[in-house]
């Protein structure tokens, strides 16, 4: 597991230097995005790489794995709007936002050590295409939550799917990088 944990580390701070310099380049200008609209940038992400998947043809140039690394993004962002709410501005520094990113991927770390001590590295032996289909279920879950106003009746909330996204798409893009 100690390989996972590096390898892990390595996909998150590609990441995070992706992260940075598009703040770089725009700054916090996500803030002003609603839950809704987190949810559909991922939904637009996945479904990319799904029919890239399924047909093989890929017009636009852009890389699955970069398509990946915005599915660790946008859940970042996800679950920072969660926590902070959407705004009508970019009401936060770069470095204030970078800060979070922070924290957040490190809860996701920490939850995929602990996950992935108890299921074994599972993962591992998946199909890229199926790790792909589960973070597809876990945008659906959150769209839904969201028609919902947020509320679950049994099911773990919106946070726990923009964490499992992170984690799987790690997951994935460790396995494409091997």
């Amino acid at each position: 597991m100690q390989n996972t944990k590096e390898q892990y580390l390595k996909i998150t701070d590609k990441c995070r230097e992706i992260f940075r310099s598009k703040m770089a380049d725009y700054g916090p200008s996500w803030r002003i995005m609603r839950p809704q609209t987190v949810n559909d940038q991922l939904f637009i992400k996945i479904k990319r790489i799904r029919e890239i998947e399924q047909t093989g043809v890929n017009l636009v140039g852009e890389s699955i794995e970069g398509e990946l690394m915005a599915i660790v993004n946008y859940s970042v962002i996800g679950l920072i709007q969660l926590s902070h709410g959407f705004a009508d501005g970019a009401d936060m520094t770069r470095e204030q936002a970078l800060e979070l990113y922070n924290q957040y991927i490190k809860e996701a770390l920490e939850l995929m050590l602990r996950k992935n001590h108890d299921y074994g590295e599972a993962w591992r032996e998946m199909l890229p295409s199926s790790i792909t289909d589960i973070i597809f279920a876990k945008i659906l879950r959150n769209k839904s939550i969201q028609a919902n106003d947020g509320k679950t009746l049994v099911s773990e909330g919106a946070d726990g799917n923009y964490f499992d996204m992170i984690n799987y798409a790690i997951f994935e893009l460790i396995q494409l990088t091997l």
